[in-house]
C-alpha cells in the first residue's frame, strides 16, 4: 500500500463537476493499493498517517502530527501509485489490486481514519477525479507500508 501524502492548507475533489470532498488545512493523501495489500497494511499506513510529523511547531519544526493540529484527511484512490515504471515507456500495472479488493480497501482505510477519531472526506473511487490542492509549504512525502 502506497500513500503520497501532501500538506495542505485545503483540498477538493470533483467527480463531474460536483465537488464530493473537501478539507481545510490537514493531509490529501493519494492512496495506491496493491494486490498483495491486507487490513494489517489498512491499519499500518493509517498510523504512519496520523502520527507522522509533518506541521510545524511555534518554533517552526515539523513536530505535530495531524491529530495534535485538529486537520482533516482528504483521501483520494490513485491505482497509478502503484505502476510499474522501470521499463519500457508504458507503465504496467500488473502490481495492482483488483477494483474489488483496492475499493475494499480504500473503504476499509477511511473507516480506519474515522475510527481513530479524524476527519475524513474522500473521492469517489474509480471515478474520473479533478484534484485541487494548495499544497502548504510544499510538504509532500511518499509513505509505504
Amino acid at each position: 500500500m502506497i500513500g503520497l501524502i501532501q500538506r495542505v492548507s485545503e483540498a477538493c475533489v470533483t467527480v463531474a463537476g460536483e465537488t464530493v470532498g473537501q478539507i481545510g488545512p490537514g493531509i490529501l493523501i493519494l492512496l495506491g493499493v496493491e494486490k498483495d495489500d491486507t487490513q494489517a497494511q489498512v491499519e499500518k499506513l493509517a498510523t504512519k498517517l496520523t502520527n507522522y510529523r509533518i506541521f510545524s511547531d511555534e518554533d517552526g519544526k515539523m513536530n505535530l502530527n495531524i491529530r495534535q493540529t485538529g486537520g482533516a484527511v482528504l483521501v483520494v484512490s490513485q491505482f497509478t501509485l502503484v505502476a510499474d515504471t522501470r521499463k519500457g515507456n508504458r507503465p504496467g500495472f500488473s502490481r495492482g489490486a483488483t477494483p474489488e479488493l483496492g475499493n475494499a480497501l480504500y473503504e476499509a482505510f477511511i473507516a480506519q481514519l474515522q475510527a481513530m477519531d479524524i476527519p475524513v472526506a474522500s473521492g469517489q473511487f474509480g471515478a474520473d477525479m479533478q484534484v485541487q490542492l494548495i499544497n502548504d509549504g510544499p510538504v509532500t512525502f511518499h509513505l509505504q507500508v
